[in-house]
């Protein structure tokens, strides 16, 4: 299949949801203008829903002020069909999505001499020193970038006309792991409050970041608003394969991302160096994946077959630490008695079932 037959076939599903894996190169960017080429022909050529890609990302660009040594250094924004909907913001609008993030600068608008242009640049401040400019790193940037967008996504008069589909590919590239975790709860965040009146599809490179979302919808707290009555799911998941530009979508293994070797590398990595709160999500994934392989439907079954005596005790630990909101409003730091429980059975793991974790 090509871009477009893959971006008919999702636009063709009954369910609202779509998780998707590929890996970079493959052509998630091109699949999100094949689906708005297909929603625009079903809509009398005009947009019917929104987007954030690279493309969204690349309206971001660095004024550095070389000439003055950095004086007025700033982050442009590339005039486009979206500065129509800038008035609707504020650095307060954009700055409560940021505040999960935990910003180590603050940031003004700078809008054209017309307001109705919209704004024209950003800048940054280290907080408390609003007169010395600052250049914000990349992952801090595309943060940055995304909680602009999310801001749009609220106001009205543009995702509220355009109110199909949300089309999100990559929101987590430059970001760190915990920043990842954090970008996964405003997903789902965006999930949950639109899922039931419009399509919302999801693409990324990361695993990480969809194996949260994938745990989330069908086992997390919530997850029985994303099934039927029948149990069945209201979501699919897929792989985007390319080979030779032949695109397959490739459904995961008993529907969830499978990635577990992958994962043992973070969580050996984490186990030699540093645990954050993040790694129990992850520890919790592979506990799963393991328990779903066995045949189990709860990860008790699978702490009971390595050998954890406290079971109840342990899985209430990693149950606490996984739920999303411990990536919103919490420290990422894990107590000196979690961090045992993480390597008791991490190490448990991994005498029981052998697994052999390469070095990149």
């Amino acid at each position: 299949m090509n871009h477009k037959e893959i971006a008919k076939k999702i636009y063709d599903l009954d369910e609202n949801i779509v998780l998707m894996y590929a890996f970079n190169g493959t052509g998630k960017t091109r699949l999100s203008v094949a689906y708005k080429d297909i929603t625009k022909e079903n809509n009398e050529n005009s947009h019917s829903g929104v987007y954030y890609n690279a493309f969204s990302e690349d309206l971001f660009v660095w004024d550095n002020d070389e000439e003055h040594d950095n004086v007025d250094i700033k982050l442009n924004i590339t005039h486009s069909s979206l500065n129509q909907f800038h008035g609707l913001l504020t650095e307060e609008l954009v700055y409560e999505k940021l505040t999960p993030y935990k910003p180590k600068y603050d940031f003004y608008f700078n809008t054209y001499d017309d307001s109705e242009k919209g704004i024209e640049s950003i800048s940054f401040y280290v907080k408390g020193d609003d007169k010395t400019r600052i250049k914000i790193s990349r992952g801090e940037e595309r943060i940055l970038v995304w909680c602009f967008f999310l801001a749009l996504f609220d106001g009205e008069g543009w995702a509220d006309k355009q109110n199909t589909h949300f089309f999100i590919d990559d929101p987590v590239s430059s970001l760190d792991d915990h920043n990842i975790f954090v970008t996964a709860t405003t997903v789902f965040d965006l999930i949950e409050q639109h899922f039931e009146e419009r399509k919302i599809i999801i693409t990324s490179h990361h695993f990480g970041f969809l194996t949260i979302l994938s745990n989330w919808l069908s086992k997390g707290e919530k997850s029985d608003k994303f099934r039927n009555r029948d149990k069945s799911k209201k979501f699919k998941e897929y792989i985007l394969k390319n080979d030779s530009d032949e695109l397959t979508l490739i459904k995961p293994n008993k529907g969830v991302f499978l990635y577990h070797l992958r994962l043992l590398q973070i969580l050996d990595e984490a186990h030699k160096n540093e645990i954050y709160a993040y790694h129990f999500a992850l520890l919790r994934q592979v506990i799963e994946n393991i328990g779903s392989f066995l045949g189990a439907g709860h990860f008790g079954y699978t702490l009971n077959k390595i050998g954890i005596t406290d079971e109840a005790r342990v899985a209430e630990i990693i149950n606490a630490l996984t739920h999303k909101n411990v990536y919103y409003y919490e420290s990422d730091l894990v107590v000196d008695d979690n961090k045992k429980v993480f390597n008791e059975v991490f190490e448990k793991l991994m005498d029981t079932y052998s697994f052999i974790i390469k070095t990149d």
